[in-house]
């Protein structure tokens, strides 16, 4: 059956009042049933058997079915239709004047056509619709025989640049493909690549550099690629400054408003890099522009991209030493029926490690009782990193609660389920904190001592402050906690502030 909770699940408040008019609108006879299941559906509170019951008290499944298929196609239309009105209107306006050219050249009146035809070409490339200017070029070349005045040789040259505009634009949209294909099988599948070696060589194997004139679509694509091995690498270091001088480059792009999906991408990127940089009013100052975005073309994009925008934030609050407004934003947003899974997951995974830094395990412990399914569900859903964070805050957790029982299986279990992964990916240092947890769990006596201190400032192969990851950095401050005997949040705010402040 089509999931139609899915589709109304994009759409806003406002959107959603939007088609109930146009039902209204449509509709021919009073008795129609279609904006009584849409309301039903957008609640998303009853299953779909009562949801026939509520409508046909009698469990007519088969008009049910028929009313569902018709509530679909009304959709579509809607979606396909608002579309059409609030971002092609350009696309729509050349194409116009395409055919309208076409018309004066067929009844053999050139000069009013190509006229039309240059009007057609500004607008093009003024927003780089690289194919739609390939159709304006090949009118005005086909019919060149007809306008003694036209320079075709020109014409020509115009079209060949075109097509090689184009023909980067599509070479890029192959290797965003390639590369997005093998980060779903680093996270999801657990696979073990050379990451840097395969997007290098995919790169290379395209020809494709960010020196060239890209159009918006592309430029965005391109910083995706460069975040995703930011992702794998944990060096957000060093692809800061392209993401924000690429961002200088785009922001004014005649094409940005008609884009705006790309462009609230683009600057989550940035506030995201600038947040796992540890510059958090840098990150929070572009979360404001995000927001500023999502909030355009009546909120069209709000509910797609509110629980990243939230999450986000309370990272950025969390680490700025402002706690208690964190876990509100986060506590506020936990129930949202969503369907970006994996943001909800996150924000019940940051509101897990949030209480367990407040010293608040009872909180703590009912978070994280909703994650009930197995590591194999949340792989799929989340990634595999994703559920070492989480197996290792339960591991936490558990230490805290004195649950010594709980503790001992879960250690066991993690070490037969991610050793040898974590071997294989080169993350030794994730292991012998693993290990320096297992004897504080055994040793509690021991984790003050001089010893134990100077065991663990020699167990890792420590990276630069700056450039050391802020989630590595916040499990270590556990440890850190334990061996100073000071409360874990203060330890990690200290941690932080001296990142920052090494030059």
């Amino acid at each position: 059956m089509t999931d139609l909770n899915a589709i109304i699940s994009t759409l806003s408040s406002e959107d959603e009042q939007r088609f109930i008019s146009y039902l209204e609108k449509k509709n021919k006879r009073n008795d129609t049933k279609n904006i009584q299941l849409f309301k039903l559906l957008a609640q998303n509170e009853l299953p779909s058997k009562a949801i026939c019951q509520a409508i046909y008290s009698n469990d007519n499944k088969v008009a049910y079915h028929a009313l569902r298929k018709r509530l679909y196609q009304s959709l579509i239309d809607f979606i396909a239709n608002t579309n059409l009105e609030e971002e092609n209107s350009v696309d729509m306006q050349i194409i116009k004047y395409i055919l309208a050219s076409r018309t004066f050249l067929f009844h053999k009146k050139p000069k009013i056509a190509y006229q039309i035809l240059d009007k057609a070409e500004s607008l093009a490339q003024e927003h780089q619709l690289f194919p739609i200017l390939n159709e304006i070029y090949h009118t005005q070349i086909q019919y060149a025989y007809l306008n003694p005045t036209i320079d075709i040789d020109l014409l020509i040259s115009n079209f060949r640049s075109n097509q090689k505009q184009h023909f980067i634009e599509e070479e890029l949209n192959l290797v965003y493909a390639k590369i997005r294909q093998t980060l779903n099988d680093i996270t999801y599948k657990g696979k073990v690549v050379d990451f840097k070696t395969i997007l290098d060589n995919t790169l290379k194997e395209h020809n494709i550099s960010s020196t060239k004139l890209l159009s918006f679509k592309s430029l965005y694509q391109l910083m995706t690629i460069v975040s995703l091995s930011a992702f794998v690498t944990n060096d957000y270091l060093k692809i800061e400054p392209f993401l924000i001088e690429t961002y200088q480059k785009i922001k004014d792009y005649k094409t940005k408003d008609k884009q705006l999906v790309y462009h609230i991408q683009v600057v989550y990127m940035i506030a995201n890099a600038l947040f796992r940089n540890k510059k958090f009013e840098a990150s929070l100052h572009y979360l404001e522009l995000m927001k500023s975005l999502m909030l355009q073309q009546r909120k069209k994009y709000d509910s797609t991209f509110n629980l990243k925008y939230y999450l986000l934030t309370a990272l950025n609050y969390n680490y700025s030493n402002n706690q208690d407004q964190a876990i509100n934003l986060l506590e506020s947003v936990k129930q949202t029926k969503h369907t970006d899974l994996e943001s909800l997951l996150d924000i019940h995974l940051g509101l897990v490690m949030f209480y367990i830094q407040k010293s608040d395990f009872k909180n703590a412990k009912s978070i994280y009782s909703k994650f009930y399914h197995t590591d194999k569900y949340y792989i799929e859903k989340a990634g595999k990193e994703w559920v070492i964070k989480k197996n290792l805050a339960e591991i936490i957790l558990y230490i805290e609660l004195g649950d010594l029982n709980l503790v001992d299986s879960r250690l066991l279990s993690f070490k037969r389920s991610y050793f040898d992964y974590l071997k294989q990916i080169n993350q030794e240092r994730v292991i012998t904190f693993v290990n320096l947890v297992v004897f504080y769990f055994k040793y509690p006596e021991k984790i003050t001592s001089t010893n134990f201190k100077h065991k663990v400032e020699h167990a890792f192969d420590w990276i630069d402050e700056k450039q050391e990851d802020i989630f590595v950095m916040s499990f270590y401050a556990w440890l850190k906690s334990k061996i100073e005997s000071k409360p874990l949040y203060e330890t990690t705010l200290n941690l932080i502030k001296r990142a920052q402040t090494v030059n």
